[in-house]
């Protein structure tokens, strides 16, 4: 099992942000940590998604199960929907990798439990 716990991070609302990822399991233990531009900590939440399953499917197409403290994002993937047109089409766009694999879940996990991917979304902001 891939286990990829992402993380999106925000210096204002909107203002600079970043996304962080932190894989392990199946040999890997993978961080990645990207500046996403200048929008809301919401979307870039949901480009962390967008971006931890993408980097999941370049290393398994077997069992993913993304980590989030994000409720709105594990709300959107487990509804299969997003109010919010741009997140919508990031959401559209993460769910078709996400269905390439044989098992794929989403779950919610407090903010301390997923120290590793906010350090590298606050990294990411740093790097814009």
């Amino acid at each position: 099992m891939l286990e990829v716990f992402i993380d999106g991070a925000s210096a204002g609302n909107p203002g600079k942000s970043g996304i962080g990822i932190f894989i392990r399991g199946e040999g890997h233990q993978d961080k990645l940590s990207e500046f996403a531009g200048v929008v809301d900590n919401h979307t870039a939440e949901f480009t962390a998604f967008l971006r931890g399953v993408e980097e999941a499917a370049k290393r398994t197409t077997g069992l993913v199960s993304i980590r989030s403290d994000s409720k709105a994002v594990v709300s959107a993937v487990e509804k299969r929907y997003a109010k919010n047109p741009v997140h919508r089409d990031i959401l559209e766009r993460a769910l078709a990798i996400a269905d390439s694999f044989e098992f794929f879940f989403i779950k919610w996990i407090p903010d301390e439990e997923n120290r590793a991917a906010d350090a590298l979304a606050r990294e990411g902001i740093r790097k814009g």
